[in-house]
């Protein structure tokens, strides 16, 4: 039962939360905490956020336990003080890398959602609306074939309407 669009905090997408500077197409590392460092680095410039906490707060998450999910696919997470949206990024691993997943299968496609301290549900929504959009059939392939962020950035933020076409 989904409220009217006029409602925005009932309506939430990857194209309202997805950062167009946070895609990176073709990014080179070779270990996790090169990742967890890019990232942060990354998640910086779009938040303006510290880097440094950006990068603690991930790496205490992976401690925790992976967030490899599976079939080549991350999705680190975390909650921050001073953020004031959700925020996604996205990247593309030049090659894959070992992160611990839960299939044991080394990592290339990376989602990335910053939280506000509060965030509550819409956290939990934000990582649920990642898995179901990296699930429709033939989107990890199209990501995997992609070096171009405009490009990736529209198979991402592509409307779940069952006809969708690559941009």
């Amino acid at each position: 039962m989904a409220r009217t669009v006029g409602d925005d905090k009932q309506h939430m997408s990857l194209k309202s939360i997805l950062a167009p500077k946070g895609v990176t197409p073709a990014l080179r590392v070779s270990s996790s905490r090169q990742l967890l460092e890019a990232i942060s680095e990354t998640a910086s410039a779009v938040t303006g956020l510290p880097s440094r906490v950006i990068f603690d707060a991930l790496h205490q998450r992976e401690r925790l336990g992976s967030t490899g999910v599976g079939d080549g696919i991350a999705i680190p997470h975390g909650k921050f003080l001073g953020l004031d949206k959700l925020t996604g990024l996205f990247f593309r691993l030049e090659k894959p890398i070992d992160f611990d997943a839960l299939d044991g299968n080394p990592v290339d496609l990376v989602f990335v959602l910053l939280a506000p301290e509060g965030a509550g549900a819409d956290h939990l929504k934000g990582l649920s609306m990642i898995a179901r959009q990296i699930r429709m059939p033939g989107v990890a392939k199209q990501l995997r074939s992609l070096d171009d962020a405009d490009a990736l950035l529209a198979i991402l933020t592509r409307e779940d309407k069952g006809t969708s076409r690559a941009a």
